[in-house]
């Protein structure tokens, strides 16, 4: 008896068509990204009139560190918000994976960097429990990964009867606060991230799958994608990424609180965004979001050294974040690009 194959488009077919797919929108996302790139120039130029301190090389590192955190974080929100979906879970995973690292290796044995591997191991088991009540449960996920997050601050809460213990293990602390060839070594990282980040988004089979997952499943479905298991990856990864950044503010900060990763949940989403993806998956850079991230970061030094409250920094943040959401949107791209021609 002959088996007829469901999925006759092979993976060199199914490559063509997404770049085919994705050279039709690589005009906004090159456009989205240059003007993030130009916005952050400009941010930190104009800084100097404010404070010549502020526009120094120093200053720059300071933003490029503080930065790292955010473009990593930002790498797993985006993946998930790419394959359309969202991940709430992130300030608790980060938490988990700082308090987890000062727990199981600061407090016993600082050198023991081995045992990081299985900080991050749980962090992905977490980012996985998220996956499958959304692709098996069909829960929606905002609520999933919300409730995901609940559970996790609620067990954290139980775990450390509200007070951390540890140190910060030795890897986090020279990954954070060490120096290599003159530089710092969170920018060496930061640039050798985003270059991952760029070529796993970018370049990569998985990238290519999410772009087709993002903007039509079925249709990825039918051209013979692995939809659930790349609609499960994202997550994954997103909770990796969350914990890796909570080891990260371990090494800068010396320790761990209940509340390290709360500040990090609508920044995550707002880089990504304001980077030109679309909040309804299919559409986005890698590079964007690393802009958007770096422009957030700059955007909260400038504030913070001006002196301004918290209250009016958020809403300058989130005025952006609008304007973002504006300008950005694909219509004004194609007017412009109709204009060029």
């Amino acid at each position: 008896m002959t088996v007829m194959n469901e999925n006759p488009i092979s993976e060199s077919r199914f490559v063509q068509a997404t770049d085919t797919r994705r050279s039709a929108r690589i005009g906004a996302e090159t456009i989205s990204t240059i003007t993030v790139a130009i916005l952050c120039v400009v941010l930190l130029l104009g800084a100097r009139f404010i404070s010549p301190s502020l526009g120094s090389w120093s200053q720059v590192e300071t933003v490029l560190v503080l930065g790292s955190f955010l473009v990593v974080l930002s790498f797993g929100q985006g993946l998930v918000i790419l394959s359309g979906g969202l991940d709430l879970s992130m300030p608790a995973v980060v938490t988990l994976g700082g308090i987890l690292a000062t727990n199981w290796v600061g407090a016993t044995d600082p050198g023991a960097w081995y045992l990081l591997p299985v900080v991050l191991l749980v962090c992905g088991a977490v980012g996985f429990l998220s996956a499958a009540g959304i692709v098996w449960l069909r829960v929606p996920p905002f609520i999933m990964t919300l409730a995901m997050s609940i559970i996790v601050a609620s067990v954290l809460l139980g775990y450390t009867n509200g007070t951390p213990r540890g140190s910060a293990p030795d890897a986090a602390l020279a990954l954070m606060k060490g120096h290599l060839f003159g530089l710092p070594t969170p920018v060496l990282f930061l640039v050798a991230f985003v270059i991952f980040g760029w070529l796993f988004q970018s370049r990569s089979i998985f990238g290519r799958y999410l772009y087709a997952i993002g903007t039509n499943v079925e249709a990825a479905r039918i051209a013979g994608a692995p939809v659930t298991a790349m609609r499960i990856l994202p997550y994954v990864v997103s909770a990796i990424s969350a914990g890796f950044v909570g080891i990260m503010l371990v090494g800068y900060s010396n320790g761990a609180t209940l509340r390290m990763g709360d500040s990090y949940l609508l920044p995550s989403i707002a880089a990504v965004v304001i980077g030109g993806s679309s909040i309804l998956g299919g559409r986005g850079t890698f590079l964007g979001t690393v802009g958007g991230a770096i422009l957030l970061t700059t955007l909260g030094t400038i504030i913070s050294a001006i002196g301004l409250e918290f209250g009016l920094r958020t809403i300058i943040e989130g005025a952006i974040v609008l304007v973002a959401l504006l300008l950005l949107r694909e219509e004004l791209f194609q007017k412009l690009g109709s204009l060029w021609r």
